[in-house]
């Protein structure tokens, strides 16, 4: 692991990178936890997700088309996947197989347990998709992923492209596999999450007007399509990109770009009030909880991975 000049651990506590901006932060965050770096040398890391049975984390580095693997026994880390197809977000399913946004095959695919690869889909209506960018998986199975357009815009993190479908949030039915459209009216759809009684679905507007923005949809009674949409929380000059839900519903959402002052980790409560900050050297892209009480935040951030113990667990399925 190689350290960047100039960012060390703390070796005090609390870390004064884990701030409170709120009361209600206070009991989320542990005295005797600071920030790590698990590794860094990557280009845009992407797409965190844990594996507890094996106690590895997997994320992508989008740019050098691999996905990496950091050993939680050795403290190491090496490619897991190269060429990734230019992964980018990635969470397990509910029988614990990885789940693949590619920017590379504009698909999403299951790697299953012997190893080998399925397309879950790659096209709508006939047309490619965009390039599948997050991903949730809900308890009844159902697979949710955004597509905006971002990897195929050029060569650097996919493959230059023109869109032939638009912006969409879809949902893959866990028993016929058959897609539907669950929303398509959002500038850039990003990273989702879903409450964690599943009765709210959030989605990043990362193209919004004037500002970026974290829509709250209401999840209909059939637990397949999305009702009322509101505004939870406009990101005002931040960047919010992926992001999970603990299990007490509060928002742990990647942050930055702009000024060094914004770069981090932004934690909301469930009405949408910023309540916590996790300053970062670099902006986040996306996060995800593990550990052996899945109350372990890993944040991939630009050219690098950093990892916090809290004293709260992260939901299922993100």
């Amino acid at each position: 692991m190689t350290e960047e000049p100039g960012w060390h651990p703390s070796l005090r506590y609390p870390d004064p990178a884990v701030i409170s901006l709120d009361p209600r932060f206070d009991a989320l965050k542990l005295p005797l936890a600071g920030v790590e770096r698990l590794y860094t040398g990557c280009r845009w890391c992407e797409g965190p997700v844990w594996f507890g049975d094996g106690r590895y984390l997997l994320w992508s580095d989008i740019p050098n088309n691999r996905i990496m693997r950091w050993d939680e026994t050795t403290g190491k880390a090496a490619p897991f996947r190269q060429p990734s197809n230019f992964s980018n977000g990635q969470t397990r399913d509910r029988q614990g197989r990885l789940i693949t946004c590619e920017h590379g095959g504009r698909r999403v695919t299951r790697t299953e347990y012997d190893g080998t690869i399925s397309v879950l889909i790659d096209s709508y209506d006939g047309a490619p998709l965009n390039s599948p960018n997050d991903v949730v998986v809900k308890s009844d199975g159902s697979i949710w992923f955004t597509d905006p357009p971002f990897g195929i815009s050029g060569n650097y993190e996919g493959h230059k492209a023109t869109p032939a479908l638009g912006q969409n949030v879809y949902r893959l039915d866990p028993e016929t596999g058959a897609a539907s459209i669950v929303a398509d009216r959002i500038l850039g759809p990003n990273g989702l999450a879903f409450s964690p009684d599943e009765s709210k679905l959030y989605i990043v507007e990362s193209r919004g007007q004037p500002t970026r923005k974290i829509l709250e949809f209401d999840v209909a009674a059939d637990g397949r399509t999305l009702g009322d949409q509101r505004i939870l929380i406009d990101a005002g000059p931040g960047t919010p990109d992926g992001f999970r839900v603990d299990v007490e519903g509060n928002l742990w959402c990647g942050w930055g770009m702009g000024t060094a002052e914004l770069d981090g980790v932004m934690i909301f409560a469930p009405d949408g009030a910023p309540i916590g900050r996790i300053a970062l050297p670099e902006r986040c892209a996306n996060l995800c909880f593990g550990g052996r009480a899945n109350s372990r935040l890993f944040m991939a951030a630009s050219h690098s991975v950093y990892a916090l113990y809290v004293n709260v667990a992260g939901v299922a399925g993100g």
